[in-house]
């Protein structure tokens, strides 16, 4: 099956007739970038209720992030103006979160003009599965961070006695929370492409070794730390949404 581009990538041209090659439609080009300024815009816009709620109850989130960890030791800050940095990365994250279904609507109100009427319908109902996807991927976060924390702590000895700063640790909650969330649209993202003839079954079932080596790597690349716990989750995550994913095409017709 030919790839077709959607229409939001698909520059019209002009022809001249004797002045020379046809020349891209910089109206059309300008009209998509602005277009695409304003779905950005807004999605930016929709981060800021999330935020500011998450800063008002930034004491009562970093408490519940908190509580995974395997020690009551109060975490310390080494800088004058950390403690209120910290508020604003939780504040910014929950703000991600509760946002998301505007990022996700911004995306698709972007990319559906360039889609046929059949491939929309398709596609449409899968904009609330990747909102639910991207929270499920959250939840499992936050399920494995006792054993991502718990696994680090264990390599202290008498000689060694870890002082966790509340700046690497927050950062290593946030980081593994929307790098989950967004591992999680990955079968979305793949049973789109099919919807447009880019991937199909055979295809994915062909490419499981390559699939696999690329997991492994993306798995260590982006889960934060350097604990055992948190790529394996990732890595074996990935695996069964790339299996699910084939199964599903599959059962598309692809």
């Amino acid at each position: 099956m030919p790839l077709r581009r959607p229409g939001w990538l698909r520059i019209p041209f002009r022809h001249r007739g004797d002045q020379g090659p046809a020349e891209p439609d910089t109206e059309t080009l300008t009209t998509h970038l602005i277009e695409l300024r304003n779905r950005v815009f807004i999605s930016l816009f929709s981060l800021i209720p999330g935020t500011i709620a998450g800063f008002v109850f930034s004491g009562q989130i970093i408490h519940v992030l908190r509580a995974p960890l395997p020690t009551q030791e109060p975490l310390v800050v080494l800088g004058l103006t950390d403690a209120i940095m910290i508020q604003f990365q939780v504040a910014i994250v929950a703000g991600i979160i509760v946002g998301m279904p505007v990022i996700l609507f911004q995306f698709w109100r972007y990319i559906s003009p360039g889609l046929t009427p059949r491939e929309r319908s398709m596609a449409r109902p899968w904009v609330p599965v990747a909102l639910a996807f991207f929270a499920l991927g959250v939840g499992v976060a936050y399920f494995i961070l006792p054993y991502a924390t718990g696994f680090l702590y264990n390599f202290q000895s008498k000689d060694i006695h870890l002082m966790l700063t509340a700046d690497a640790y927050f950062g290593f909650v946030t980081t593994l929370f929307l790098a989950f969330g967004l591992v999680m649209e990955f079968p979305i993202i793949l049973v789109l492409l099919s919807k447009v003839g880019i991937v199909s079954s055979a295809l994915l079932r062909r490419s499981r070794r390559k699939a696999i080596l690329g997991i492994v790597i993306i798995s260590n690349l982006i889960t934060p730390g350097a604990d055992f716990v948190s790529p394996a989750v990732m890595g074996v995550t990935l695996y069964g949404l790339y299996e699910i994913s084939i199964v599903m095409i599959r059962m598309g017709g692809k």
